[in-house]
């Protein structure tokens, strides 16, 4: 008797966090987020969205916060230089994306 094989595939700490940068890159593109938005669109912790926007460098973009008025969160987060990454390529690969981060789409 053969044994069925998986469908499901295990991402890996790595994989995800690469992820989770792309699934930010992609909103930041889509309209202007700061902190608070992005939390309530994701549901991730704020503190994991802060570290990971941090680290947009190791993936070659760059993220820049753009501060509109006296309030220290009044503004938003703009994509200054894709680097390597393809926005087209998020655009068409959202869906598979969030199915990976086991996040619902907004």
């Amino acid at each position: 008797m053969k044994k069925e094989a998986k469908l499901t595939q295990t991402v890996s700490k790595a994989h995800k966090a690469f992820l989770r940068k792309l699934y930010l890159c992609y909103l930041i593109s889509k309209d202007k987020h700061n902190l608070l938005s992005l939390h309530k669109m994701t549901q991730m912790p704020r503190r994991t969205i802060q570290d990971t926007l941090a680290s947009m460098s190791d993936i070659g973009v760059t993220v820049q916060f753009i501060q509109e008025g006296e309030r220290h969160n009044a503004g938003y987060y703009k994509i200054d230089d894709w680097g390597p990454i393809n926005p087209q390529w998020l655009e068409q690969n959202y869906v598979c994306m969030t199915t990976q981060l086991a996040m619902t789409i907004p």
